[in-house]
């Protein structure tokens, strides 16, 4: 039989009984890693085959979109076949926070500076599953997930989620304990760059002026355009209310997320009961782009800025549109600040 191992690994009977033990043992361990990765290469291939179907993608244009192209494209892709096997522990649990709204708020902004604690793990892309995709069941929802470790939590962005009327029942239903985050942004503002954003996909739309009103000379709001129907917070909150109680929901500062990011970190990871991992040390301000930037992103050992979607200018409204709005909205904020016990001093 050794002779036989000789001559197949053509190994010089003469060569020294250490030397042999060695190159035998090389030739072993060649052998180990490629039938390894020949397995890990096919065992991928056949759940590639019987993954699940990505998001359905909203219609151009259609109200609570909120994920550009270029975000879907920079979400994390699917890992090769060996980085799979040695980061695949863990388990695909269905999110125990989500990120809820609001849309312009700055939810892309908090996802990717949580992402950088150890032990949040999130989606790349939004799922819009309790608004676009609730017939999927949640079997394919809980496949988005990525996998965590026990300690670790799993969350998801979709902004659109708080402007979804079903959307409260579906997550009480998925979960009485999920714990929502809203990020909310001075309305008036909020739907300036609601509207600079379809602008840019969309240079021929009517202006914001014309939008606003459904009577410019009568003053009267437009309540049924999504720029201007997103930000009446307190009638949103009102639904969510009905199946979570106010303690289990979060209202980030848009405002205060760019003036001090770490400042509210520290309550988010504070309400996820999360160790302050993420603070000052983690952030630099970008004045170009007008609001912070990670110093390291996930994964990353360089400086991350969110993409060129994000911070674009706003066109010149005019400034009698403008008050008109505020005058709308200020009702409603009054009420929003007595509901959730802050006033982001949006007045």
């Amino acid at each position: 039989m050794g002779q036989r191992l000789n001559r197949c690994l053509d190994v010089p009977v003469a060569l020294p009984p250490l030397r042999r033990r060695l190159l035998l043992l090389f030739i072993m361990l060649f052998l180990w890693l490629y039938m390894f990765y020949s397995c890990a290469g096919s065992c991928a291939g056949l759940a590639a085959r019987g993954s699940p179907a990505p998001p359905r993608a909203a219609p151009p244009g259609e109200p609570g979109e909120e994920s550009s192209l270029e975000e879907q494209r920079a979400a994390p892709e699917a890992a090769s076949p060996i980085s799979s096997f040695f980061n695949g522990s863990g388990t695909k649990r269905l999110p125990q926070a989500i990120i809820i709204g609001v849309k312009k708020g700055g939810t892309r902004a908090l996802l990717e500076f949580l992402r950088v604690h150890p032990d949040v793990r999130a989606v790349g892309a939004e799922p819009h599953f309790f608004d676009r995709n609730y017939e999927r069941g949640l079997a394919w929802y809980r496949d988005l997930m990525p996998r965590t470790l026990e300690g670790q939590i799993t969350m998801e962005k979709t902004p659109s989620y708080f402007v979804t009327k079903e959307a409260p029942a579906r997550i009480s239903s998925m979960s009485k304990g999920t714990k929502l985050i809203v990020v909310v942004r001075d309305p008036v503002t909020r739907a300036i760059s609601d509207y600079t954003q379809t602008l840019s996909k969309k240079p021929d739309i009517p202006t914001f002026e014309s939008l606003t009103f459904k009577n410019r000379t009568t003053g009267l709001i437009d309540t049924s355009w999504s720029a201007i129907q997103i930000g009446i917070y307190a009638k949103h909150l009102e639904n969510w209310l009905l199946y979570f109680p106010i303690g289990q929901i979060l209202f980030v500062s848009g405002e205060r997320l760019i003036s001090d990011p770490a400042g509210e970190l520290g309550r988010v990871q504070d309400f996820l009961g999360l160790k302050r991992i993420i603070t000052d040390k983690h952030f630099y301000f970008n004045k170009t782009k007008g609001f912070p930037c990670l110093k390291k992103a996930e994964g990353s050992s360089k400086p991350h800025c969110l993409g060129k979607t994000k911070g674009r200018t706003h066109p010149d409204i005019d400034q009698e549109v403008v008050q008109r709005l505020r005058d709308f909205y200020r009702p409603f904020n009054m009420k929003f600040y007595q509901m959730t016990g802050q006033d982001f001093g949006w007045d």
